[in-house]
């Protein structure tokens, strides 16, 4: 899979399947755990996030794949399944990158900080088409690998999602 780009139709396919299992999760989420669930949700993209994700491209490049992902997804919202994790908007990438820029790691090009978890870690897409992690809550130390492609990581939200169920 490595190599491979983010099509637009297995996108839309992930958002109504992740749709589905969010809603099942939900019906029994207060039973479960004895407190009301947050806001899960994949918002697909509008007009004013097309535009948001304009205003980013020109701003820095950014991997294909993000434009990609931004064009079919505004944002993810899944503060219930497992820690939380979070696809941010094209918006708030753009002012973090404004604050923060691109994070460095070592043999990739400069990656773009686009997701964080409930623990604070954050998640960047590299050129390659590769998603780290950050070891720690910050834009300044290591990251490691999360997924060969912004796919596999997606589908990892799947997993997550369906092994609550």
């Amino acid at each position: 899979m490595a190599g491979e780009r983010l099509d637009t139709e297995w996108l839309r396919g992930w958002c109504e399947h992740a749709d589905a299992a969010l809603a099942e999760l939900m019906q029994s989420f207060q039973t479960l755990h004895g407190f009301e669930p947050g806001r899960n949700a994949v918002v697909l993209a509008t007009e004013k996030s097309h535009q948001a994700t304009d205003a980013l491209v020109e701003l820095t490049p950014i991997p294909s794949d993000l434009t990609t992902m931004y064009w079919v997804v505004d944002e993810v919202s899944l503060p219930d399944v497992e820690n939380g994790y979070f696809i941010h908007p094209a918006s708030l990438v753009a002012d973090h990158f404004r604050e923060y820029g691109a994070v460095q790691i070592d043999e990739e090009e400069p990656a773009l900080v686009f997701a964080s978890d409930g623990g604070g870690h954050l998640f960047a897409l590299a050129g390659s088409g590769q998603v780290w992690r950050s070891t720690t809550a910050s834009w300044l130390d290591q990251f490691d690998l999360a997924a060969a492609t912004l796919q596999e990581f997606l589908e990892g939200f799947s997993r997550q999602i369906s092994s609550q169920l």
